[in-house]
């Protein structure tokens, strides 16, 4: 499989497959493909995998694409104004995702729930209890809110996140949560309650955009009902 990721705010990524290829993703994300494309829709590893998929954001069922009687074309285009990227999966070389980052992914991918080690972290960090695991062999494609912003961890380095800012990371990396000091901070700062740290060593992704921040600036705009 090869792949171009192209557009700036709202990008695609096309791939080029060989006969007998395949990609999966979740419903709706498919944006254009050559004819001897075939689709089938599955769990894709049984009903375990597929409610696992279901609490880390995502579908039970996913689409699973073949490229029949030669090479074949499929495009996957983003949801919102933001970035896509690119992750070599292996054993060993693993990533956590936000909930719905994922796109799509060369068949020998697999989606499962990632549970935070401290419970604080889930309930009050702003990422949610469940994240997304990618495990297996191949290459995912991952979908982020705005632009995003990459650093390397060293051991015990930390950085503090916004809520909803953290991407992705790889699972070397710990996250939790932080109470902002200062009733005054709290109240009148307007930067909430919590921060989320993240502990290296390993990397983290931080997308500039969240789309929960999106929401919460346009709320004000929207008409109230009676």
């Amino acid at each position: 499989m090869q792949y171009q990721i192209t557009g700036e705010t709202l990008p695609v990524v096309i791939c080029q497959l060989e006969e007998g290829e395949q990609m999966i993703t979740e419903k709706g994300s498919m944006s254009w493909m050559s004819p001897n494309m075939l689709m089938e829709t599955s769990t894709n590893g049984g009903l375990g995998k597929a409610f696992g998929r279901m609490f880390s954001g995502e579908s039970i069922f996913q689409n699973i694409y073949t490229s029949r009687g030669g090479k074949g074309l499929i495009a996957f285009a983003s949801s919102f104004p933001g970035s896509i990227k690119a992750f070599t999966i292996s054993p060993g070389n693993e990533m956590i995702f936000q909930k719905s980052a994922f796109l799509a992914a060369e068949s020998g991918i697999d989606l499962s729930i990632h549970f935070h080690k401290k419970l604080g972290s889930g309930l009050f960090g702003g990422e949610g209890f469940i994240l997304q695991r990618v495990s297996g062999n191949g290459t995912v494609f991952a979908e982020f809110d705005g632009h995003v912003i990459e650093y390397e961890l060293q051991p015990g380095q930390q950085i503090v996140v916004d809520t909803g800012h953290l991407a992705a990371m790889t699972p070397s990396c710990q996250m939790d949560i932080q109470t902002i000091k200062g009733v005054k901070n709290i109240v009148f700062g307007g930067e909430g309650i919590f921060n989320t740290v993240i502990t290296g060593p390993g990397k983290v992704w931080l997308q500039t955009m969240p789309i929960s921040n999106v929401a919460g600036a346009l709320r004000p705009y929207f008409p109230t009902g009676n």
